[in-house]
């Protein structure tokens, strides 16, 4: 082999896997997004669809034929599917800002390990030096 590297250490470079940072961890405790209105009305063409085509086992033919009769529905036959997606996501909405809220007056204590007199005695400190330097 003249120059150049050799086939095994190129080989050796193209199967080497990455490494991933990990994956986020999840919050068991934070609310589940609202479903669009799309999806509401999926949710009760899922079960129609189901007593008309026993046999159909697919996921996908079910998505399919789902998503063709949205798309062939009018405006004013959506309406109640959009009223109710509309009402999830206000209630989702407020569930989210009791979730951050509880979030956030959790972290501010642990956050900081000084108490409130440490704070302001090193405040004035820092007031005191200003003041020297002034002079």
């Amino acid at each position: 082999m003249k120059g150049g590297r050799s086939k095994a250490g190129s080989k050796d470079e193209r199967l080497s896997v990455k490494q991933s940072k990990g994956k986020k961890v999840k919050d068991p405790n934070k609310p589940k997004r609202a479903p669009s209105a799309f999806f509401v009305f999926m949710e009760g063409f899922r079960k129609q669809f189901k007593e008309e085509n026993p046999n159909v086992k697919g996921v996908a033919a079910m998505g399919k034929a789902g998503g063709d009769r949205w798309r062939s529905m009018s405006d004013d036959e959506k309406a109640p599917f959009v009223r109710t997606a509309e009402q999830r996501k206000k209630e989702y909405e407020k569930k989210m800002r009791a979730y951050e809220s509880k979030q956030s007056g959790g972290n501010e204590e642990e956050e900081s390990d000084k108490s409130k007199s440490e704070v302001n005695d090193e405040e004035d400190e820092e007031g005191s030096e200003e003041e020297e330097d002034d002079d």
